[in-house]
């Protein structure tokens, strides 16, 4: 498992004492291997829901209220799916917590949905990674493996 933090490096910088923003957003994920095998449209299939992950399901918490497509959500925590392509990911934030895997995923509990284009990369990474950047209005959630990068933008 492994965690990510918008701002980035929150706890650290919080027993440095050098906050400059407070604490909005976290990622908790399980990070898979690439290890040899063909992810996108193989490993993680076309048109179907995937946890973005292994083993549990990936879980997002917002420490505010935030928005999402447009959308006002509310602080909480939230599980985090996607329907991937070959060219752009469907992100899903769904009421849904503390469930293993994509196998009891309920539509019904979706909060919302963001269709985003995907980037290629030039190299391949290993291992599934997730990271808060900085963006205007907001920060964006990337998430990378393989030769493939996505990026969810959430606004204040």
């Amino acid at each position: 498992m492994d965690m990510s933090y918008y701002p980035a490096n929150y706890p650290v910088l919080k027993i440095q004492d050098k906050l400059t923003e407070q604490l909005v957003a976290r990622v908790v994920y399980s990070r898979p291997q690439k290890a040899g095998r063909a992810i996108f449209g193989d490993l993680v299939k076309y048109g179907e829901v995937w946890r973005i992950g292994a083993n549990e399901a990936t879980e997002i918490q917002f420490f505010r209220q935030v928005r999402i497509a447009g959308k006002k959500i509310a602080a909480g925590r939230y599980t985090l799916f996607a329907i991937t392509n070959e060219t752009s990911w469907t992100f899903i934030i769904n009421k849904d917590t503390d469930t293993w895997g994509a196998f009891k995923y309920d539509a019904k509990k979706d909060v919302v949905r963001s269709t985003v284009t995907i980037q290629k990369t030039d190299a391949a990474l290993e291992s599934l990674a997730m990271a808060f950047e900085k963006a205007t209005g907001g920060f964006n959630l990337v998430v990378a493996w393989d030769n493939i990068k996505a990026s969810l933008p959430i606004t204040f």
